[in-house]
This record gives C-alpha cells, structure tokens and sequence, in this order.
C-alpha cells in the first residue's frame, strides 16, 4: 500500500474512532459526569454533531483548569463505574495539581509503546530501572507496567519533582546539587546489586548525572549490561541526543550496543513515539502520537483551529480520544514544526519540541 493509501486509511479510522468516543462520553449511560453536565452549555449536540475528527472543531479549547481540584470522580466514565481507578498528577509542580482518573489506558498506551520497542536492546524477561519522577505520577506506574508487560521486574527510586523546582525556585543550589546526588546514588545502587539490569527509563538530565557518576566509580553502563534506554523530557534536543550517544553511550547502538530511544508524552496524551534517530539526520527528533487514542496538530499561533503548513512554526495542540478520557483541542506548553507522515506513522507528527516562546522564560524545568 503507498503512502496515500495509508494516510487515508488512517483517517478513516481516526473519524470512525472519533464518533465512538463522542457517543461514549456524551451518552447518559456511559458519559462522565463532567462532559454530561458540560454537554447543556455547548451550542451544538455531540451526539448527532459530531461524525469526523474536523468536528470537534466545534468545542471550545479545553482549558486546563477544568482538571484542578475535586471530586475527581466527575471524570470517571460510567462505563467503567465499577472498576478500580487511579488518580494521576499532571501539568506543573505548583499550586493545586491538576488530576487525570485513570483505570486502563496507562497500561495501554505503554503496550502499544513496547510493540515499537526493538527487542534486540530490550530484551523481553528484562528487569528495568525507573530513574524518574515517583509519587502521584503516572510515568512511575506505567513504566513498571510496561517492565511487567514485557515479563520484567522493575525497580524504582524515590524523586520528588515538586521538591526540585522549590529549590531551584528558592536558589538553593547547594541542596538542589545533593538532592540530585541522592537521586543518583540510589539509581547506582540498584544498577551495582546485581539485579541483572538491562533496560532503563530516565530523563536527559538523569541520564546525564548517572553515566557521570559512573564514570566517576569506573565503571559504566555497557560494563553494567544496560542495553535499552527510552528517555523523554523536554530537555530531548538533537543536540543534546549526538552528546548523548557519542559521549555518554559510546557511539550508536550498532557500535556502543546501547540503544536510547527519545519519546514525548504527558499524563493526558499517552506516549508520542519518534521516528528513528540517526547521525546522518543530524539526530533529528520526530514525535508521532499514538493515533487515533491521542492526536497532535501543529496550529497557528494565531488561531488555534488552523494548522500550519509541513515544515512551519506553531504550537502543540493535542486531542485525547480514548474510551476513558476525552481532551478536545488543549493547547500544550509547547511549539515545534509540523512533519509529514511516513510509513510507520501514516499522520502527522512534531519536530523541534520546546517550550512556547510566551511561556519559556517563566517555565522551571526540574529534573526534565
């Protein structure tokens, strides 16, 4: 099948998946009780309205706001009344936290995650190490679901990232510098305990610290057996991934037998995978969502409903459309440049992610 047929066939399946999500969530049986209750102020009627994905064009921009504060279970769908619920930060370490009720799609999003996963470098059995954020967020659970979905056992590490951005807020460099210390510490640890690591999540920065603390003991992470990295985070840069890979790894998986795959997610998207990173692309990242679950579009900076051309400027704007959440149209933190479909990923995807030019100098990265 050649490129058009897929894209169209992609499209297809991304509007007939859109019109059962709406039925779903707008549905007196089935619906949560915020988009019932939020369903007598829209101007239009999602369930005869709504038929393809362009027609969620006709709800207002979501606004984060709507997911500060309880009672949480308004989001909870009544399809899923009797199942167990998680409930996960998202979106800031500051002020009250925003909160998305969660029952199955972290597991599933991490399981479409691990199919793109080559078990060259991650070998299925695997036992993993979790170096990032632990606590109420979501990353923690679905990483250690994602070890288990692939037969491991995973290990994880105390970090809270609120603690992080006080001290750097406050100044405190001294504290933040042992914090990060003690971060490091328990990951080398665990990597040196002799549980046969082979397979890792961390953050950039985090990754960035560990390989120096071990070079420090003399030791690293091929001489430990790690073969598998996936990493996310803003800090993701071309630049920073050649330093990553040439300084820190060794040089290429083929060379090193380390292989590090970036990724770009949050709690309310799911993961966006990204095409395969190569020295001869110049260590370009290109991010494509887990369509039809989760949707990005580049817009104009101007107007939210029109996406820009290939290649051009504009903000993130994701669409979450999975059968226990519903997120149309919330314009992200972020901007990029739009990219065209290919093979694997049939619709469109995001290069160059970093924070919107508006919101970048007041954003307090953390440990991201």
């Amino acid at each position: 099948m050649d490129l058009d047929a897929l894209v169209k066939e992609a499209r297809d399946r991304l509007d007939a998946h859109t019109y059962d999500t709406i039925q779903l969530h707008f549905h007196d049986s089935t619906g949560c009780p915020f988009w019932l209750q939020k369903k007598s102020e829209l101007n239009f009627d999602p369930l005869t309205e709504v038929k393809c994905f362009d027609d969620l064009k006709k709800f207002p921009l979501f606004e984060d706001e709507w997911l500060r504060g309880g009672p949480v279970e308004r989001w909870k769908v009544r399809s899923k009344a009797d199942k167990p619920a998680y409930v996960f930060e998202t979106g800031g370490t500051t002020g009250i936290p925003k909160s998305r009720v969660v029952v199955d799609d972290f597991r599933r999003d991490y399981e479409l995650f691990s199919a793109t996963l080559p078990d060259q470098y991650f070998p299925k059995g695997s036992n993993w190490l979790m170096l990032g954020p632990s606590g109420p967020r979501r990353l923690r659970l679905a990483v250690e679901h994602l070890c288990q979905f692939r037969g491991g056992i995973c290990f994880c590490i105390d970090l809270d990232p609120r603690w992080v951005v006080k001290l750097i807020k406050k100044g405190w460099m001294e504290h933040l510098n042992e914090y990060k210390k003690h971060c490091i510490d328990q990951a080398v640890t665990v990597l040196t305990a002799g549980h046969d690591i082979k397979c890792m999540f961390a953050t950039p920065k985090l990754l960035d610290e560990l390989c120096l603390a071990l070079e420090d003991r003399g030791t690293s992470l091929k001489e430990l057996g790690v073969t598998g990295i996936f990493s996310g985070g803003t800090e993701f840069t071309p630049q920073w991934t050649r330093y990553a890979v040439e300084e820190l790894l060794g040089g290429p998986a083929e060379e090193s037998g380390i292989y590090m795959t970036p990724t770009y997610g949050n709690t309310l998207m799911g993961l966006a995978c990204s095409k395969p990173v190569t020295a001869a692309d110049n260590y370009k990242i290109s991010y494509y969502p887990p369509q039809p679950r989760a949707v990005t579009e580049v817009v104009s900076f101007d107007d939210p409903n029109a996406t820009v051309g290939y290649g051009e400027t504009g903000r993130v704007k994701l669409t979450t459309l999975t059968d226990e959440f519903f997120v149309p149209g919330f314009l992200e933190r972020d901007e990029g440049e739009r990219e065209e479909p290919f093979e694997t990923y049939p619709w469109d995807g995001v290069s160059g992610v970093r924070p919107f030019h508006e919101f970048a100098s007041s954003t307090t990265v953390g440990v991201y």
